[in-house]
């Protein structure tokens, strides 16, 4: 599963898988306790596909950082947790994205990072690129 099927809803915690869409809006499956939850249009949502982490030069697609974390843990958990005090998790992040921007990322940015790795994780969502790019990626080595 790709991130663009993965959504952030404000206000409820964790992440949500979308499951189908309806007049009013969506209903979506938390990967944290598995409930169904409708959300309307109104709801401020984020897909994961959509985010993007701000760096000095330009914008860094999430699934790119959630790659390079991959790659740091060789493909298992952080090292660090989401309740580690902000320094922890500033240096972490340092390690990943060493040209984040410091002024624009926050600490809550980051933590909410590292929980939603670790929550993908978990739920054997370690493949980040989208189905097309990956298409485009076997086509090109052929």
């Amino acid at each position: 599963m790709s991130l663009n099927k993965i959504l952030s809803i404000a206000g409820k915690p964790g992440l949500f898988k979308l499951l189908t869409q309806t007049r009013s809006g969506f209903v979506a499956e938390s990967l944290l306790d598995g409930k169904k939850v409708t959300v309307s249009f109104k709801n401020n949502v984020s897909v994961l596909s959509e985010i993007a982490i701000y760096t000095l030069e330009e914008e860094v697609p999430l699934k790119d950082v959630f790659e390079k974390i991959k790659e740091k843990e060789e493909g298992g958990k952080t090292a660090v947790s989401h309740k580690d005090d902000k320094i922890k998790l500033e240096e972490y992040l340092f390690e990943v994205l060493p040209n984040y921007d410091e002024d624009r990322v926050y600490a809550s940015d980051i933590k909410k990072i590292v929980q939603w790795y670790n929550l993908l994780h978990e739920h054997g969502i370690t493949e980040y690129a989208d189905v097309e790019e990956t298409e485009e990626a076997s086509k090109e080595k052929e």
